[in-house]
Order: structure tokens, then sequence, then C-alpha cells
């Protein structure tokens, strides 16, 4: 049976077989500017559409259910009217990786059509709750949807957004100065597309069959059933992969495939890859693959793992990943001699990062004999090197081009299903796209490492800080992951911000049966700062200071000797100038009889730990006088093309109108993940290179003008130095929640961030409240947990707790610029700690309302559910 609907105008029938709306128009009709970030449950809101004028989540919407209704996406709204949302949303700084926007457009105009000028901040707040979106905190999302109400009234939106113009000539995109996002309008609108909007010809669907267990022997694996589904081309299993089985971003651990004889090690263990001719066979037939297994008990207590006897992990001994540990001075001595000494056991959760695109991989055969893959990971050149040893083929064969994602925060460093996509392509010689449904990609990813830590720390009696011991255990999950470097990390970053005169840090990861765990972010310092920052609070109130005041006499400033011994430059000026900016928000707010809390956070900028850190950019000329400027690092919504852009404009004295940037894998030009706050440093460094070595040949067309910049100063933690440099920059940023008495709600989030020197302040800003919005649900609300068989209990969107529009209090930014030291233009990272001291703060404005000492993440308001510190 037929269904006829009216679709932007114009009649068109499809058939019922389709299980909801957004798959036909996606997959009948090729229209993607709705986004499929959750179907078939409707938590996200990406693939909104209007039906009959009104605001329709379509993965909810049967083709029934549209018979002989009209049907509009934003394809099919007129042109002006789409300049008109995008430019406001542009303008207005209120997208990131753009994958949610598309639809917020379209609630946003049934909103405007609906009630007009009428509309207030209030009311869209609580309307966009059917959207969810990870990177700006809605903050700027709301600022639009204000803007165009006001317009609906006669004004001009853009003259009431500060500075957000798009660049005025060669002299507008200057370093520093706020402007349009790179490619603003086709994020905006769905145009720029994502690997899941690729469609080439010829093209097959994959689909992968899953572990139902977190650790058993794999005894049988049969295919037979989907192998004769119809539609169905092959069905792999690990016995089909040419190269190495298995995986990994620094340890080759993790299988691409359980084989026969093999064990499963956590539930998004993969089975078998079904492809067919397209999504919907696919993903029946992999459910018909049958799998015997022989169960085992899974490990999914990390303390307990520690000393068992069995191993969590097929074909590796032993359970505990890595440990990192330093010492300076005789914390022993410290202690017994402190007038003030607090003991307690911090413990804080497992969280999914609900990047809003799900992975997806597209693979095809090149004419040379290899594969070119279209991939949106982190590190599309660590891809390259993995699918390459898989396939048993020269690395050289193979190109991964990189496709800007819809979010990742850490959680697309690792393959996920690149490898299954490419062996798919490889071997049957036809190009395979895989794409994850949403309860696959919460079973496949990595999460934040749940932790315990527990801390000793003492004081003098003006409350100066004497000493600390920190013991740190992480749950790491099977694989490795960055599971080592995320609690090298809450190692290094044990202490905070502060002076300590003697310091004891060991931090374990774990390998057990439970979700793999790696990089998301605040990488391990948001964990151990929730920690710190608790202490803190507990030893101010011994001394009988305040959290402030104590904060204020124990910031690292330069020449402070921090954590394992790093004597800092004059970058560290911004602790105390963050903290400084906050004051009068604090102040103000204790004054009128708020709760108030105060955070204060460092986190690193790059790698770090001894690590070569290598970026490369090529500016190129053409004879038209427009310029190529290329790089090797990711864009997921951060705004690392923004960035090249406006360092090329500015040293190049070129209109941006006429620079296009790239991500370009042809060339060496990448080195590693695009993570660790890193990215801003190391494009501006490589871009302003290449620029001076473009001017000093005089700018020469159809030359590539081949520029590098080079972190190589820093030091590991194991060569035991007295004061190594650990990282070569570091950020700073204090915080301030205000807590409501009456309500417990929270009112305001005050953001002070030293980011060295803002490259573009607007997206500085989305950068900080996007990050806030993220710190406030690690604080309060988000959560994965599992059962003790390892198998994940929130497996939806709504479930994991995230933040909605409405739930979200003001958050306010002060940008402070202190350089740091040997980067350019004195750019220090911005993207991770912007959630580092947020649990803190929260913590310490519960601690002010209640008198409750929070000790277990999330927290609970006027309850001692999540756990009572002892305080002593």
């Amino acid at each position: 049976m037929s269904v006829q609907f009216t679709l932007n105008g114009k009649r068109v029938q499809i058939g019922e077989e389709y299980p909801h709306l957004l798959s036909a128009l996606r997959e009948e009709f090729l229209i993607t500017s709705p986004k499929d970030g959750c179907s078939p449950s409707g938590q996200c809101g990406a693939c909104t559409v209007l039906v009959d004028g009104k605001a329709t989540v379509a993965c909810l919407a049967s083709p029934a259910s549209v018979s002989g209704r009209s049907v509009t996406t934003l394809e099919g709204l007129p042109a002006q009217e789409v300049d008109r949302l995008a430019s406001a949303f542009a303008n207005a700084g209120a997208l990131q990786c753009g994958f949610c926007t598309p639809g917020i457009l379209l609630r946003t105009k049934y909103l405007l059509d609906k009630k007009g000028a009428s509309l207030t901040r209030e009311d869209a707040a609580r309307h966009l709750g059917a959207h969810l979106c990870r990177c700006t905190g809605y903050v700027k999302i709301l600022d639009a949807v204000e803007q165009l109400a006001r317009q609906a009234v006669g004004e001009n939106p853009s003259e009431n957004l500060p500075g957000s113009q798009p660049w005025a000539g060669r002299l507008g995109a200057r370093v520093g100065k706020r402007g349009l996002r790179y490619q603003a309008r086709e994020l905006a609108t769905g145009s720029r597309g994502y690997v899941d909007d690729m469609v080439v010809p010829g093209m097959l669907h994959a689909a992968l069959r899953m572990s139902d267990h977190a650790r058993a022997m794999v005894t049988a694996i049969d295919t037979r059933s989907a192998e004769q589904a119809e539609g169905v081309v092959a069905v792999l299993t690990a016995k089909d992969i040419p190269g190495e089985l298995r995986v990994g971003i620094i340890d080759r651990d993790w299988p691409v495939l359980i084989p026969v004889g093999g064990r499963t090690s956590y539930v998004g263990d993969v089975l078998a890859v079904v492809v067919a001719r397209d999504r919907i066979t696919a993903r029946k037939a992999a459910a018909l693959v049958s799998v015997d297994y022989e169960v085992l008990q899974p490990l999914t207590d990390p303390i307990a793992a520690i000393d068992s006897s069995e191993d969590a992990v097929w074909g590796i001994h032993g359970n505990v990943l890595s440990t990192s540990r330093y010492a300076r001075g005789d914390v022993d001595v410290e202690l017994a001699s402190s007038d003030h000494v607090v003991h307690e056991v911090f413990r804080t959760q497992r969280v999914e990062h609900a990047f809003l695109e799900p992975e997806s991989t597209l693979a095809a055969p090149s004419r040379s004999g290899g594969l070119h893959v279209y991939s949106g990971g982190q590190g599309i050149f660590d891809d390259r090197d993995q699918i390459a040893a898989v396939l048993g083929i020269p690395a050289e064969k193979v190109v991964v081009e990189l496709v800007s994602n819809g979010g990742a925060f850490g959680g697309k460093e690792d393959l996920s299903n690149q490898a299954h996509a490419a062996l798919a392509a490889y071997l049957l010689q036809a190009p395979v796209r895989c794409t994850l449904s949403r309860t696959e990609s919460l079973l496949m990813h990595p999460k934040r490492h749940p932790m315990q830590l527990e801390y000793w720390a003492g004081c003098d009696r003006e409350g100066h800080l004497a000493a600390l011991r920190a013991r740190i255990v992480g749950d790491s999950g099977p694989y490795a992951s960055v599971g080592a470097k995320v609690l090298e990390r809450a190692a290094g970053h044990a202490g905070g911000p502060y002076e300590i005169g003697s310091i004891d840090v060991e931090a374990v990861a774990v390998r057990t049966n439970n979700p793999v765990c790696g990089a998301f972010r605040g990488f391990g310092s948001n964990q151990a700062q929730f920690a710190m920052e608790g202490v803190i609070d507990r030893l101010a109130e011994k001394v009988g200071i305040s959290g402030l005041e104590m904060r204020r006499r124990n910031l690292v400033r330069p020449s402070s000797v921090w954590g394992p011994g790093q004597v800092l430059d004059d970058g560290a000026l911004g602790a105390a100038e963050c903290l400084a900016a906050v004051i009068p928000a604090y102040e103000e707010a204790r004054g009128a009889g708020k709760a108030v809390g105060l955070g204060v956070a460092v986190k690193n900028s790059g790698l770090g730990n001894g690590a070569v850190e290598v970026s490369r950019a090529v500016v190129l000329f053409n004879e038209d006088g427009d310029v190529e400027v290329r790089h090797g690092w990711t864009e997921m919504g951060q705004g690392v093309n923004t960035v090249a852009l406006q360092v090329a404009a500015q040293e190049l004295s070129v209109d941006p109108e006429r620079i296009t940037v790239m991500v370009d894998t042809t060339r060496e030009l990448g080195e590693g993940q695009t993570t660790g706050s890193r990215a801003t440093i190391m494009v501006a460094g490589a871009v302003l290179n290449a620029c001076k070595v473009a001017l000093e040949g005089g700018l020469r067309p159809g030359i590539d003008h081949l520029g590098e910049y080079r972190v190589d100063w820093t030091n590991s933690i194991e060569e035991g130095l007295e004061h190594p440099v650990v990282h070569s920059a570091f950020s700073y940023a204090a915080q301030v929640v205000v807590v409501d008495r009456v309500t417990g709600a929270i009112e305001k989030v005050v953001a002070a961030h030293d980011v060295g020197k803002a490259v573009n302040p607007l997206l500085v800003e989305g950068q900080i409240e996007g990050a806030v919005h993220m710190g406030l649900g690690f604080a309060l609300s988000e959560e994965f947990p599992t059962d003790e068989e390892g198998r994940p209990l929130n497996m939806t969107l709504r479930s994991l707790g995230i933040l909605r529009a409405k739930d979200v209090p003001r958050i306010e930014v002060h940008i402070v610029e202190c350089p740091q030291p040997r980067s350019p233009y004195g750019v220090k990272g911005v993207g991770e700690i912007g959630l580092v001291p947020t649990a803190g703060a929260v913590a310490a404005a519960l601690h002010d309302l209640d008198g409750i000492w929070r000790v277990s993440l999330p927290m609970a308001i006027g309850t001692a559910e999540n756990g009572v510190g002892n305080g002593k």
C-alpha cells in the first residue's frame, strides 16, 4: 500500500516499508537537512520537520500518519526565509558542530509563526525541550531566537548582537575579532553534509551484530539465516580479516571482530558485519546472526579487579592497565605537623558523550587498488594506519578523508565502525556505508572514566596548604583506548591550581568488563578537581575562612612549583586574574543572601608528558588570487577552521571571502588526535608559520608554502626530574555558582576563563557556555550506569540526564587574556576547562544551601542519597 503526501510543495508517493517518515525523507528522497540522531526514539529533535505547519519529530511519525498532508523541510522554505533564520543563528554564534541546528531552525520558525513578537526567551527555552544540543549550552541559541522575535516587530536583529558581523574586507578577520564561524550558513541549514548524508553510486550498507554478554567465550557464529535473507550481499566475521585483528590508538588490544574461540570483553564487542543493498535489510539481517556462548562472570568492580586472579580481557594478562605516580617532599611528616587535616573519599560517575551525530563511515575502493575512507574521527591519520593494518596493506594505500563531524568531545578518537566499513568495502570491492544507531553508539564507544579518589590534605592555621596525598582508581573498561593517559592526567592535576609543599599521588587505570572508557572533555582533570575543590572547602571551614580566601592564599603564580614539580611560567598569572574576575559576583550574591559556591581550575593544553607534538599547514595561492589553507586537524564544532581562516586573513592581508580552509589528508599535516585542548594552538602556529613562508617566498601562486609548529620541550613524569616541564601550556578558570535558597535552583554561573588570547571571542564564549552546560550535567544529573553484568542501564538520550534548554541557568562569561609564553599569539586552550571547576563550585553552593558535604557525582540537592562525606 502506498502513501501520498505533499513534500516541499510537490506531490509524492512512497511505500509503507519505511519505519518512519525520517527514513523515507533521507533514503527515498535524499533530503538530508533532517538529521538522524536517535531514531526511532524522538529524543534529540534533530529530525524536526513541519507537518501542516506544525513542528513534528520525523522519526516518531509513520509514513501513514502524513498521508494527504503537507511536509516541509528546510529545503522547501523560501530562500529568503532560510537566509533570515540561518543568518540570525550564525550572527549570534548559535551553532557549533551544526548537527542539531536545522531541526532547531524549523522549531524556531514554527514558534515565530505561532507567536511572532510575543515569543519570549522563556517560551523558547520551554519549547526547545524537544531538542538536544550538546555543544552550545543553549545560551546563544536563545539569543538568536530572541533576535528573530524582535525582527518580527521591525527591529534588525544583527544590530543587537555584540559585534558578531560578517567579516568586512581584508582587514576584517583579524585575530582577536568577533565574527562568523567558517561555513556558518552551511552548518545552520544542514547543507554541509556529514558522512551519513553522503550517497555514492552502488553504495551498500553495513550493520553490526554486537555481543549479548560482557564476558563470554564465543563457541559458534551461525550466519546462514542472515546470508539467505533477500538483499543481503555478505556476512563477514573475524575469519575474513586479512590483516591484524586488533586496533588501538596506543595499545593494539581492541579486536575489530571477536572470532569463534575468542572471548567477549564488553557488550560493545562486534561479532559480525552484515552488508546489504539497503540499511533496513542490513539491520534486520544482523539480528538473524545466531551466536552460541559459554557465559562467564564479568569483572565489574574495578577495586576487586585489581587483585583478581581472573583476566577481564581476552588475551591480556592482569587487570591493571597503568599506574601513574609521583611524589615531592615528605607527606607523612607534613600531614602529622599540619594544624588541620582532611581525609575524604570522592566518587565520580561514568558519563556518555552524547554527541548528536552517531558514528558513520563510508569506504570505497580506489583506482590504485587501495581504499578511500570518509571518516568523522578525531584522528584521521591514526584511522588510516589502523585500517591499513586490519586490511594488511601499506598505509599509503589508504586515504582517510575527514568529514567534519557532528560533535565528538573525545568520543571519536578511537576507531568505531571505520574498520568494519573499510573491511567490507575492501573485500567486496564496492562502496559501503556503516552508520551506527544511537543504541549501538551508546554500547560501542568509550565513556568518561568513573573514579574513586581518596584524598588526605593538610594546612597550617592560616590555611596554607602543606601536604596532599591522593590515591585514584579509574574504571577503564576492557580496552586501553587512552585510559592510561586519562589517569596520568588525573594524577598530574590531582592538586589543582594550588601550591602544595609536599605531594604524593598514585593513579591506577583498571581493566574491567564495563563499557570502555577513554577521552572525554576534561580528560581526568575534572574528576580530580571535584575532589580537590572539596578538600579546599573543608579545610577552609576548619581554618575559619571563606572558600574564596582559602583559594586566594594558595593559588599558583609565576615561579610556583605545581603538581609533579613543574615550575610555572608567566602564563600562571591567569589563575589569580580569573579569581579576581569573579569576586564581584561572589560578593554580590553573598550580600543578597544567596547560596554561593566557588571553584577554580587548571587544565593543560596539549599532550605534554614528553610527547613531541607537530602540526603542519599549507598555504597555496591560486592564479585568481584565492587562497587555500590546508591543515590536518578535525573540525568538530570547536572552530579550528575559523582559527585557520583568521590567522591567514590577518597575516596575508587577504579578504576572508577569498580563503578556503580544508583538512588535507593527502599530506602528512597532522599528528595524532585532535584532543587535549591543543587544536587552536597547533593550527594557529602552523598556519602562522606557513604564512611567513609564503610572504618570504613572494606569495607565488601554485606553490605549497609549508609551515610547521612544534612542541618538543616537555618531559615525562617517568623521567624522574626534580622540576619537569610536564606541559607546554596551561589554562586557568574560576567559576561562581549562585543558588536560590528558597527553590534550591541554580540561578547563575559566572565563568572567568584565561584563554591567553581569544582568537575569536564569539567562539570562545560558545565553547565556555557549552562546557559549563556539560559541567552542570556532570555535577547534577548525568550518568551512564551499568548493572552487575556490565550492561548499561541508560540506553536512550533522555535517560542520560542531559540538561535541556529550560534547565540551564544564566551563564555569564568573562574572558581573561594572560598570554602563554612560546605559544602563537599567546593562545591557550579553552575547549575542556569550561567544565573542570563546575562540579566543585556546585558542591560548595549546595553545602552553603543545606550544610551537606557532597562526595559523589551526580549530586542531589537537599539529600544525602548521593553519599555524605565525613569532612575529617
